[in-house]
Protein backbone atom coordinates (compact mmCIF):
# COMPACT_ATOMS: atom_id res chain seq x y z
CA UNK A 1 0.00 0.00 0.00
CA UNK A 2 1.29 3.64 -0.56
CA UNK A 3 1.63 6.12 1.77
CA UNK A 4 -0.27 9.31 1.23
CA UNK A 5 1.55 12.37 2.73
CA UNK A 6 0.09 14.05 6.59
CA UNK A 7 -3.39 15.68 5.39
CA UNK A 8 -3.59 14.13 2.31
CA UNK A 9 -7.39 12.06 1.92
CA UNK A 10 -7.13 9.14 -0.02
CA UNK A 11 -9.63 6.51 -1.11
CA UNK A 12 -9.10 2.90 -0.90
CA UNK A 13 -10.52 0.98 -4.13
CA UNK A 14 -11.58 -2.54 -3.56
CA UNK A 15 -12.23 -4.89 -6.64
CA UNK A 16 -14.78 -6.82 -6.50
CA UNK A 17 -15.31 -9.49 -8.74
CA UNK A 18 -17.91 -13.23 -8.67
CA UNK A 19 -18.84 -15.95 -11.02
CA UNK A 20 -21.74 -18.03 -11.58
CA UNK A 21 -22.40 -21.69 -12.64
CA UNK A 22 -25.76 -22.35 -14.53
CA UNK A 23 -26.17 -25.85 -16.38
CA UNK A 24 -22.71 -26.20 -16.93
CA UNK A 25 -21.47 -22.83 -18.66
CA UNK A 26 -19.52 -20.18 -16.23
CA UNK A 27 -20.29 -16.49 -16.11
CA UNK A 28 -18.06 -13.65 -14.51
CA UNK A 29 -19.84 -11.12 -12.75
CA UNK A 30 -17.30 -8.50 -13.97
CA UNK A 31 -15.17 -6.41 -12.04
CA UNK A 32 -16.32 -3.52 -10.34
CA UNK A 33 -13.82 -1.08 -8.33
CA UNK A 34 -15.47 0.29 -5.36
CA UNK A 35 -14.22 3.13 -3.60
CA UNK A 36 -13.94 3.41 0.17
CA UNK A 37 -13.35 6.29 1.48
CA UNK A 38 -15.03 10.27 1.23
CA UNK A 39 -12.41 12.39 -1.91
CA UNK A 40 -10.10 11.06 -3.79
CA UNK A 41 -6.90 12.70 -5.92
CA UNK A 42 -7.72 14.05 -9.47
CA UNK A 43 -5.59 11.45 -10.84
CA UNK A 44 -7.52 8.62 -9.50
CA UNK A 45 -10.87 9.84 -11.04
CA UNK A 46 -9.29 10.27 -14.16
CA UNK A 47 -7.84 7.02 -14.42
CA UNK A 48 -11.04 5.43 -13.32
CA UNK A 49 -12.90 7.64 -15.85
CA UNK A 50 -10.12 6.39 -18.84
CA UNK A 51 -10.77 2.22 -17.50
CA UNK A 52 -14.03 2.62 -17.90
CA UNK A 53 -13.94 4.64 -21.40
CA UNK A 54 -11.42 1.77 -22.71
CA UNK A 55 -14.01 -0.56 -21.38
CA UNK A 56 -17.13 0.97 -23.29
CA UNK A 57 -14.69 1.26 -26.50
CA UNK A 58 -13.80 -2.34 -26.53
CA UNK A 59 -17.06 -4.10 -25.85
CA UNK A 60 -18.45 -1.24 -29.12
CA UNK A 61 -15.66 -3.65 -31.08
CA UNK A 62 -17.58 -6.76 -30.06
CA UNK A 63 -19.18 -7.27 -33.23
CA UNK A 64 -19.58 -10.16 -35.67
CA UNK A 65 -16.81 -9.52 -38.39
CA UNK A 66 -14.65 -7.91 -36.64
CA UNK A 67 -11.34 -9.33 -35.41
CA UNK A 68 -10.38 -10.54 -31.47
CA UNK A 69 -7.66 -7.62 -31.84
CA UNK A 70 -10.10 -4.97 -32.72
CA UNK A 71 -10.77 -5.49 -28.71
CA UNK A 72 -7.38 -5.31 -28.10
CA UNK A 73 -6.64 -1.84 -29.63
CA UNK A 74 -9.58 -0.26 -28.80
CA UNK A 75 -8.18 -0.67 -24.86
CA UNK A 76 -5.10 0.45 -26.09
CA UNK A 77 -6.45 3.05 -27.96
CA UNK A 78 -8.42 4.89 -25.22
CA UNK A 79 -5.83 4.27 -22.59
CA UNK A 80 -2.57 5.39 -24.46
CA UNK A 81 -4.77 8.29 -25.90
CA UNK A 82 -4.90 9.57 -22.19
CA UNK A 83 -1.12 9.21 -21.19
CA UNK A 84 -1.59 5.96 -19.62
CA UNK A 85 -0.60 2.51 -20.13
CA UNK A 86 -2.29 -1.34 -20.79
CA UNK A 87 -0.65 -4.01 -18.43
CA UNK A 88 0.89 -6.74 -21.37
CA UNK A 89 0.94 -9.20 -18.85
CA UNK A 90 -2.53 -9.68 -17.99
CA UNK A 91 -5.31 -10.80 -20.45
CA UNK A 92 -9.23 -11.07 -20.82
CA UNK A 93 -10.22 -14.40 -21.94
CA UNK A 94 -12.87 -16.09 -23.33
CA UNK A 95 -15.81 -17.68 -20.92
CA UNK A 96 -17.83 -20.98 -20.98
CA UNK A 97 -17.87 -24.36 -19.18
CA UNK A 98 -14.51 -22.74 -17.45
CA UNK A 99 -13.90 -19.14 -16.45
CA UNK A 100 -10.64 -19.31 -18.31
CA UNK A 101 -10.87 -20.08 -21.70
CA UNK A 102 -9.58 -19.54 -25.22
CA UNK A 103 -9.05 -16.87 -27.09
CA UNK A 104 -6.70 -14.82 -24.65
CA UNK A 105 -7.60 -10.80 -25.13
CA UNK A 106 -4.98 -8.63 -24.70
CA UNK A 107 -5.30 -5.25 -24.01
CA UNK A 108 -3.08 -3.94 -26.75
CA UNK A 109 -2.06 -4.74 -30.39
CA UNK A 110 -2.77 -3.72 -34.18
CA UNK A 111 -6.26 -3.83 -34.98
CA UNK A 112 -7.55 -6.43 -38.05
CA UNK A 113 -6.05 -9.92 -36.54
CA UNK A 114 -6.75 -12.63 -34.38
CA UNK A 115 -10.05 -15.17 -34.48
CA UNK A 116 -13.14 -13.64 -36.66
CA UNK A 117 -15.36 -12.37 -33.88
CA UNK A 118 -18.91 -14.74 -34.58
CA UNK A 119 -22.21 -14.68 -33.22
CA UNK A 120 -22.28 -17.52 -29.97
CA UNK A 121 -18.77 -16.48 -28.66
CA UNK A 122 -18.40 -15.18 -24.73
CA UNK A 123 -15.40 -12.78 -23.89
CA UNK A 124 -14.56 -11.46 -20.33
CA UNK A 125 -13.00 -7.94 -21.95
CA UNK A 126 -11.11 -6.50 -19.02
CA UNK A 127 -9.14 -3.08 -19.64
CA UNK A 128 -6.29 -3.51 -16.82
CA UNK A 129 -4.13 -0.10 -16.99
CA UNK A 130 -1.60 2.02 -15.03
CA UNK A 131 -0.63 5.77 -14.65
CA UNK A 132 2.95 4.35 -14.57
CA UNK A 133 4.54 2.05 -16.42
CA UNK A 134 2.80 -1.19 -17.87
CA UNK A 135 4.72 -3.49 -15.70
CA UNK A 136 3.25 -5.41 -12.03
CA UNK A 137 4.56 -7.68 -9.79
CA UNK A 138 2.72 -10.64 -8.77
CA UNK A 139 3.08 -11.30 -4.69
CA UNK A 140 3.92 -14.72 -3.00
CA UNK A 141 0.68 -15.64 -2.55
CA UNK A 142 0.15 -16.07 -6.27
CA UNK A 143 -2.94 -13.66 -6.70
CA UNK A 144 -2.38 -10.37 -5.40
CA UNK A 145 -0.72 -8.08 -7.66
CA UNK A 146 0.58 -4.84 -7.49
CA UNK A 147 2.24 -2.10 -10.20
CA UNK A 148 6.05 -2.57 -10.25
CA UNK A 149 6.80 1.58 -10.02
CA UNK A 150 3.86 1.59 -7.19
CA UNK A 151 1.79 3.84 -9.53
CA UNK A 152 -2.04 3.73 -9.46
CA UNK A 153 -4.07 1.15 -11.17
CA UNK A 154 -7.82 0.21 -12.26
CA UNK A 155 -9.26 -2.62 -14.10
CA UNK A 156 -12.46 -3.10 -15.22
CA UNK A 157 -14.25 -6.02 -16.58
CA UNK A 158 -17.95 -7.24 -18.19
CA UNK A 159 -18.47 -10.56 -20.14
CA UNK A 160 -19.87 -9.89 -23.56
CA UNK A 161 -22.02 -12.22 -25.68
CA UNK A 162 -21.28 -11.63 -29.72
CA UNK A 163 -24.32 -11.73 -31.18
CA UNK A 164 -25.96 -11.01 -34.66
CA UNK A 165 -27.25 -7.48 -33.96
CA UNK A 166 -23.56 -6.86 -31.15
CA UNK A 167 -22.56 -7.02 -28.39
CA UNK A 168 -24.77 -8.21 -25.34
CA UNK A 169 -23.52 -6.79 -21.38
CA UNK A 170 -24.50 -10.47 -19.74
CA UNK A 171 -23.04 -8.75 -16.30
CA UNK A 172 -24.85 -5.34 -16.73
CA UNK A 173 -27.18 -5.33 -13.90
CA UNK A 174 -30.37 -4.08 -15.76
CA UNK A 175 -30.61 -0.48 -13.98
CA UNK A 176 -27.19 0.28 -14.72
CA UNK A 177 -26.96 2.34 -17.98
CA UNK A 178 -24.24 1.22 -20.66
CA UNK A 179 -21.40 3.96 -21.14
CA UNK A 180 -21.09 4.72 -24.66
CA UNK A 181 -17.80 4.95 -26.25
CA UNK A 182 -15.67 7.98 -26.77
Amino acid sequence: MNRAPFGTALACLVLVTGRTRLTGLVASHGALPIELGLMRPHDATRLLEVGQDALAAAIAQARPGHRLSDISHAVQATTEAAGYSVIRSLVGHGVGRSMHEDPQIPNYGAPGHGPLLQPGMTLAIEPMINAGGPDVVLHDDQWSISTADGSLSCHFEHTVAITESGPRILTLPNEQPVRQAV
